[in-house]
């Protein structure tokens, strides 16, 4: 037997005996199938895990997907983003519930069939700890990683080649923070990496600014949707620049979906208003006091959102005009 060789897992020195990546990955009690592998920098595509050799001194990361239906929307109305087809123009995240079965149970309220879900390390301490995929199967709900938490163009192309390999996504919620205060997004980092993602295969759905110059830039780095901010990430502020926005969605030709900011159904219902394609949020309904039933006051509100776009507001006016006519009086 070979001796026992010591190897640096997700930040955490261990000694091991397998010879391959694989063997590593079956002695933490993982399945290959749920997880992607990073050696020394470099993805470990699965098909080759088996035949991958561990050396004394690799650095190897091992991700999954965390918690960061089928809606009754109106499918003659249905909205389309890299060549896949929407009925429901909601978009919902997986962070900040009391537990995954919550979570589940938001996502059907909501009627969402997208969610966004993020990039993280497993916990190779508890490697039969409950996973996302456990309550919502990405084979009826199409998963959407994003790079929540990456402040550089490379961490973001690092997490999402990764999320690639884990789940074989190309179609990914591209961000790159500029600070932890605020998390605004790098404009610079964001646009140089939706440049690379695009020419790797990638159909990234950019959250950005809720600059018009911005979104037309990352139009042309091969943004598949642009993601402007109605407010700060998690404020529950609601959309602050509505002329913005606007200007946004009349110069796009591609997806524009409010990211970020969303308090209430009010504020959804005002992105779509403005004729924005769809809108994601998370603690807007993550937060709510009762979620399940924020998450069906969102959807409808999306839904009455779309359709008095769709109907025409009426015209605005300085003074009073009477609904009924004032001659004939008695």
């Amino acid at each position: 037997m070979s001796e026992p060789i010591s190897v640096i897992v997700n930040g955490e020195t261990r000694r091991t005996s397998a010879k391959t990546v694989a063997d590593l990955v079956r002695e933490l009690d993982l399945e290959l199938a749920k997880v992607a592998v990073e050696r020394n920098g470099e993805i470990a595509p699965r098909s080759q895990l088996g035949d991958t050799p561990l050396g004394d001194g690799d650095v190897l990361e091992i991700v999954h997907f965390v918690g960061g239906g089928q809606g009754e929307a109106n499918k003659a109305d249905s909205w389309s983003v890299a060549g896949r087809t929407f009925n429901s123009r909601l978009i919902v995240g997986t962070g900040k519930y009391k537990d995954f079965a919550q979570n589940a149970a938001a996502l059907e309220s909501s009627g969402a069939e997208i969610v966004t879900v993020a990039v993280r390390r497993v916990n190779v301490s508890d490697p039969k700890a409950p996973m996302l995929t456990d309550y919502i199967d990405p084979k009826k709900v199409t998963y959407l990683p994003n790079t929540a938490g990456c402040f550089t163009a490379e961490d973001a192309i690092r997490t999402l080649r990764l999320a690639r390999e884990a789940g074989g996504w190309d179609l990914v919620k591209l961000e790159v923070l500029g600070e932890a205060r605020t998390l605004y997004p790098n404009m610079v980092e964001t646009i140089r990496a939706c440049e690379v993602l695009a020419k790797e295969g990638f159909h990234p759905m950019v959250y950005c600014t809720d600059d018009p110059i911005a979104a037309k830039q990352l139009e042309d780095a091969g943004a598949v949707a642009v993601m402007p901010l109605g407010a700060p990430i998690g404020s529950g502020l609601g959309i602050q620049n509505r002329v913005t926005i606007r200007l946004i969605v009349e110069g796009a030709n591609v997806p524009v979906l409010v990211d970020a900011g969303v308090g209430t159904a009010s504020d959804a219902a005002v992105a779509m208003e403005l004729g924005c394609d769809g809108v994601l949020m998370n603690t807007a309904i993550a937060e709510a006091k009762d979620p399940i039933r924020m998450a069906r006051a969102m959807k409808l509100a999306v839904e009455a959102g779309r359709e008095a776009y769709l109907a025409g507001r009426m015209a605005t006016r300085k003074y009073a005009d009477p609904s009924s006519p004032l001659a004939g009086l008695i």
